[in-house]
Formats: C-alpha cells, structure tokens, sequence
C-alpha cells in the first residue's frame, strides 16, 4: 500500500509512502478518497513529503480528493509539496484552486 490513512473525528489525513504518484498507484488514492467521502470524511489532508513526482494520474487523483471534499463543505489541503511536485501543480495553474500548506500542522489548523 502507498498511503497510509489516519483517521480523526472529523477528517482524515492521508500520508503517502510512495516516491512517485503515477498511473500504478493513482487508482488506490482515488479509491482512499471515494471511501472516505462515503463515511461522511470530508476534510483531507495529503501529506505528499515523501512523494518526490506526480503525473496526470495523480493530478487527477488530487483532483478527485478536493471535488469529494468541497462537495460536501469539506476541505482538501495538499502539505508537504516536494519542489517538483510543486512545479507540475504550478504549471497546471492548480495551486490557484487548490489549498497548500507547509506540513501537517499548518494544514490541521486550515480546517
């Protein structure tokens, strides 16, 4: 497994383990955030520390997670951005849509 989901009252956070989010692991990301949505879980945070890239895939995976969230008056907080990841995420123009924090504690007090 990739991610590693920590699971709080009211949101989750989720922790990835892989070097690269790409095609081969993107389908278990969506899939973390279909399943928390469908418990009621609507604030996430992805902790991408350890993710050093990211393709479309991925993107689309991020994607996902903050539709889910602001479907349903939650929050998407991406932390942890690698300068790599941060430069797709830039050129894709998706920093202006997405929230971004530093790390897990400035990400917990955006929700």
């Amino acid at each position: 497994m990739d991610f590693q989901i920590k699971l709080d009252k009211l949101n989750a956070t989720v922790i990835s383990k892989a070097a690269k989010i790409t095609a081969l692991n993107a389908t278990e990301l969506k899939e973390a955030f279909t399943s928390l949505n469908k418990k009621s879980i609507n604030s996430v945070i992805l902790d991408l520390t350890e993710s050093k890239y990211c393709d479309s895939s991925g993107l689309s995976a991020i994607l996902l997670g903050n539709r889910l969230s602001k479907d349903t008056n939650g929050k998407f907080i991406l932390c942890g951005l690698q300068p790599s990841v941060f430069k797709v995420i830039q050129i894709a123009q998706l920093h202006k849509v997405l929230l971004i924090a530093d790390n897990q504690e400035e990400a917990f007090k955006l929700i």
